[in-house]
């Protein structure tokens, strides 16, 4: 996996370049280009792609590409032109014939085969044999918890798969399109599909999932997961329910018409709000439970995967979990210790876009379920939680989703110290940086860097997208630095 700039005194085995290219790219450039682009232009040593293909629709059938985000990424445009526009919306379809004997008496079931797959479906392995022999290691990502698990704008659960607040709702709304991971027909059919594209595509080196846990995009992310599956499966590995869902549920009402002022001043505390945190958790024990139950949750899904991805190809075939970065991680349940037991390396997301994003959300639940509350303490309180920023403003107003040609408000020090907490926590196992393609050249060449220092040369980009030209160049200038931690 040595990267086409390794340098002296650095294990090549240690450094890695991955570029996630999704299937459209590959129908729309034509496989040569591609590859030419990802290996030759930015010198990477790995490509990951999907099993879809995909093509041009109208609002009234498809879904806009790029993804809106909860409605905060409408801002972004593709770098890259897609079927000659930027942004457009689109449908998919299998790249493949599914076997339908591994899904037989499952739940779920995967799409059939269309016009569109008989059209396209065969450039997906035409692209993973052309990778390989230009000598990239080729990977598929899929969602973890997401039926079909192609895409995540593309499935879904059914609502008694859902997970659910303390109180029973399902939250209005989401990110992510996530199952509880507690539930067994879930489990089931993304192990099924593990299988089969193992079976379906054998030249794959291993399987990237995403969200392999608890997306805390909003508030209501931190209180999952009280749905049935969820109970039946805390009984089952002893954790104690009804106590993390009082507890929960009480700290819930507090953050939804209870906060004051008051509660938010300890948090602004030169301390950054450590002792806040621990007195909270101190006073609901059950919460700290909830957390650890998430944990379990997410290792335990993994344990399904690999045994899946062993048992379809082999041990040697890799299982790369994508999982958010320190603080997110302690309440979606990525733990990364216990990640690792199961992965072959663990891949930690700098979404940098998403992290201003997340700030306004929460911030505007707060504000909105608490008149009264000072915007200063509740946003202030939020960004140094959250680790965002190197300095941290404390108005609204400067936390949303950045423009496509506006810098990422995000510190470099913050998210190199995200990337040392996982490498620290994740018990020796590999640790790459995923670094997001969305933004102006400049921030994202200083955003890559950082994350390329801070893994120890380690990287994969998301996603070719949103790399023009000037962006592959600069993956082959930064992957030759050779200061690494």
């Amino acid at each position: 996996m040595a990267c086409a700039a390794t340098g002296a005194g650095v294990p090549p085995q240690e450094r890695f370049v991955g570029i996630t290219v999704m299937p459209e790219y590959i129908q729309a450039e034509g496989v040569d280009r591609v590859i030419e682009n990802i290996r030759q232009r930015a010198g990477a040593t790995a490509v990951c792609t999907s099993p879809y293909v995909m093509a041009p629709a109208d609002e009234k059938t498809g879904s806009r590409e790029p993804p809106i985000d909860a409605g905060a990424g409408k801002v972004r445009l593709l770098d890259r032109p897609l079927w000659g526009r930027r942004e457009l919306f689109v449908r998919t379809a299998p790249a493949f014939a599914p076997d339908l004997a591994l899904y037989r008496g499952l739940r779920y079931q995967p799409p059939p085969p269309e016009d569109l797959t008989r059209r396209d479906g065969a450039r997906i392995g035409e692209f993973l044999r052309a990778a390989r022999k230009a000598g990239l290691r080729v990977y598929f990502q899929i969602q973890a918890a997401s039926p079909p698990g192609y895409r995540v704008q593309f499935g879904g659960p059914a609502d008694e798969d859902r997970p659910r607040l303390p109180d029973g709702r399902i939250p209005p709304r989401r990110v992510d399109n996530n199952a509880s991971l507690a539930s067994p027909d879930v489990r089931r059919y993304t192990e099924a599909l593990i299988r089969d594209l193992c079976r379906a595509w054998p030249e794959l080196d291993g399987i990237r999932v995403d969200w392999p846990e608890y997306p805390p995009y909003f508030l209501d992310g931190t209180f999952l997961d009280f749905s049935r599956p969820a109970q039946q499966a805390a009984e089952r590995m002893s954790f104690p329910f009804e106590r993390m869902r009082r507890d929960a549920l009480e700290a819930y009402r507090l953050l939804h018409g209870g906060l004051t002022n008051r509660h938010l001043e300890s948090w602004m505390e030169a301390d950054g709000g450590r002792f806040a945190l621990a007195e909270a958790m101190a006073r609901r024990p059950g919460l700290a439970e909830l957390f650890r139950f998430k944990a379990a949750l997410a290792e335990e899904l993994l344990a399904g995967f690999r045994k899946a991805l062993t048992e379809a190809g082999g041990e040697s075939k890799e299982l790369v979990p994508n999982l958010f970065p320190p603080p997110f991680s302690l309440v979606s349940g990525a733990e990364f210790g216990r990640a690792a037991r199961h992965s072959t390396s663990l891949s930690v997301k700098l979404y940098t876009m998403h992290w201003p994003m997340i700030v306004r959300f929460h911030a505007e639940t707060l504000l909105g379920a608490n008149p009264g509350l000072s915007e200063r303490l509740v946003v202030g309180t939020l960004a140094r939680l959250m680790d965002v920023a190197d300095n941290p403003s404390d108005r609204l107003t400067d936390y949303r989703y950045p423009e496509p040609e506006e810098p990422h408000p995000a510190g470099a020090a913050a998210q190199a110290r995200k990337i040392r907490q996982a490498r620290a926590s994740a018990a020796g196992a590999p640790v790459n940086a995923l670094a997001h393609g969305y933004g102006p050249l400049e921030d994202f060449r200083e955003r890559l860097r950082t994350a390329w220092q801070a893994s120890g040369g380690r990287v994969w980009v998301n996603r070719y997208g949103y790399l023009g030209d000037a962006k592959l160049d600069a993956i082959r200038q930064v992957c030759a630095d050779q200061r690494l931690a």
